[in-house]
């Protein structure tokens, strides 16, 4: 067939545009409209040869037909536009012949889709336009008149249908994003895989229109799939583990991070494993997505429909959309469970620290010894807080409380290296609690442990009458309290020597208190005492008063008691050891 005789030979008035919009051809129909010829028109930019008048501008100042023209030329579709007034140029005058036209715009694309030519069907509709406006019912009812309105309205009629559905699919993008928007916003409290999955098929798959889909999840070699429950039972069963390096789409896209469309499982042309898909799920058209992040491709997301379709660039922006908030809310709830984990690991290790540090105390004859430990945080189950009880070399028992800065693990390492430093030396020397503590600092220095801490460290030496003598140092650790027999209570304050690490040299002060039959020492770090809108002593005080108030328990049930009314209120980890003269 002559293409170029039919082209000419057609009496709709046809232009031809290169992409950059440089007039490269009309046919006769075009240039007797313009009353221009084929030779002032090639090679001229449209818009030179036919210049916009203020009518065919749009509110920015652009020209409406330009903007159509781009449209087509960039979506790879054709773009209908409205009756436009275009005025055009009159050779004859110089001035401008006032027109009305219906426009098209079509891309003409290659084999990749590409847009090579853009044509644009131009009906003259000025005489139309005009007689309706006079209303001429005498050149109205001639027949060539009626066939040209018939002409004209019908094509305004084909032209507004065309309008119409553009709209139409307007709206439904704009729900679809709406609906999107949702979604994103739900994702975000997604705190599981498996509440995220419920969001992308209740929420995402509906703004889709969607029969079907499944979340696949990398883990390791593998991939764990989440599927609808529309897909069927046998979906479940034969898909819900597949092969990170196997055929199926869902596995191919989490590997490579390509995307891949089908509109139509075509027997003849569909895979053997798409064909099982179809027949087990039912959808014949699939598009899967890669769900990618920053950290690589975690997956993917596949979508089914029951019947075929075609997929247009608005609903494939819709689905990376999709995928792409489905991957950041997978990232996000991944890393948590990460997070997770590994506070699970540090709060193993924590408590096993905890144990093999926070030993049970012994009972020497004619003592009771009690212990208690209370970390700040649940994740924390050990800190910097520590007591100790034994017995030094000359067969004295000795109790120890103190408190390491920080509040982590590494505090907790540098807590076991003082706490068994403490014992060791106590132990070997026999000495006064000063000399003991002097020793401790040299050896902290010595040995580079790096870290601040305070400390008291006590020996409750027997006496002929049955009480005994607690003597003890203080390394800037809160005072001990005594509970007397009589209940009344003596908070043991006395200057405070330098805190451990400070200062090795410093000289230390021991001090002495007769505890008698029934009295109770009470050693303590500055969590059960310290409070953000209160000074450190008046919280000692506070503690004073409430052991005041329990002093006819027991010794067990008094730390307990101690725990319950002022453990709660502080954000610091407990440390508590008390001791009562039987």
């Amino acid at each position: 067939m002559d293409y170029a005789a039919l082209f000419a030979a057609l009496p709709t008035p046809y232009l031809v545009m290169t992409p950059d919009l440089v007039i490269c051809g009309a046919n006769d129909a075009y240039l007797a409209s313009v009353g221009r010829t084929r030779e002032e028109l090639l090679g001229q930019p449209v818009f030179e040869a036919f210049p916009p008048t203020p009518d065919a501008m749009d509110p920015s100042g652009v020209s409406r037909i330009q903007l159509s023209f781009e449209r087509a030329r960039d979506t790879g579709k054709p773009d209908t536009m409205p009756v436009q007034k275009y005025d055009i140029p009159d050779p004859a005058t110089g001035g401008l012949i006032e027109r009305y036209w219906s426009l098209i715009s079509v891309p003409v694309l290659d084999e990749q889709g590409r847009t090579t030519l853009i044509l644009q069907r131009a009906e003259d509709i000025t005489e139309y336009v005009k007689e309706r406006e006079r209303g001429d019912d005498a050149r109205r009812s001639g027949e060539q008149w009626q066939r040209k309105v018939q002409e004209v309205e019908a094509d305004l009629f084909a032209r507004g249908q065309e309008l119409q559905e553009a709209e139409q699919a307007r709206v439904r993008a704009d729900r679809r994003l709406g609906s999107l928007a949702e979604v994103a916003l739900q994702l975000t409290s997604a705190q599981t895989v498996e509440q995220l999955t419920d969001v992308i098929f209740e929420r995402g798959l509906v703004a889709l229109g969607a029969d079907g889909g499944a979340v696949a999840v990398r883990e390791g070699p593998v991939l764990q799939l989440a599927i609808t429950d529309s897909l069927g039972e046998q979906a479940h069963r034969q898909f819900a583990e597949l092969p990170l390096d196997g055929p199926l789409p869902a596995s191919v896209v989490a590997a490579t991070g390509e995307r891949y469309l089908t509109g139509d499982l075509e027997p003849a042309s569909a895979t053997p494993e798409m064909l099982e898909v179809y027949e087990v799920t039912g959808c014949r058209a699939w598009a899967s997505l890669p769900l990618r992040t920053d950290a690589g491709v975690l997956g993917s997301l596949s979508v089914g429909w029951v019947e075929k379709r075609t997929f247009s660039p608005e609903e494939l922006e819709v689905l990376d959309a999709l995928a792409a908030q489905c991957a950041q809310g997978l990232e996000r709830i991944q890393v948590r469970q990460a997070e997770r984990r590994a506070a699970a690991a540090a709060q193993r290790m924590s408590e096993t620290l905890q144990r093999s540090l926070l030993t049970d105390p012994p009972q020497p004859e004619g003592l009771a010894i009690a212990v208690r430990y209370r970390p700040a945080a649940q994740e924390a189950q050990v800190g910097g807080d520590w007591y100790d009880a034994f017995f030094t070399s000359d067969g004295v028992p000795a109790v120890a409380i103190g408190d390491v800065a920080g509040h982590d693990r590494d505090a907790a390492a540098v807590m076991g290296q003082v706490r068994n430093l403490l014992r060791g030396i106590a132990y070997t020397l026999g000495e006064p609690p000063a000399k003991v503590l002097s020793a401790l600092d040299r050896a902290l220095r010595d040995l580079a442990v790096a870290s601040l801490a305070t400390a008291v460290f006590a020996r409750l030496l027997p006496c002929a009458d049955g009480t005994r003598l607690l003597r003890w140092s203080n390394a800037g650790h809160p005072p001990p309290l005594v509970l007397e027999p009589d209940g009344t209570v003596h908070v043991l304050r006395t200057e405070a020597d330098l805190l451990l690490g400070l200062d090795a040299g410093t000289a230390r002060v021991d001090h002495d208190h007769v505890l008698a039959a029934g009295a109770t020492l009470l050693l303590y770090t500055d969590g059960l005492v310290e409070r953000r809108e209160a000074s450190i002593d008046e919280g000692v005080d506070r503690l004073a008063e409430v052991v005041a108030e329990l002093s006819g328990a027991g010794l067990d049930e008094l730390c307990d008691l101690l725990l319950d009314r002022l453990g709660e209120q502080g954000d610091d980890d407990i440390a508590l050891l008390a001791v009562r003269v039987l």
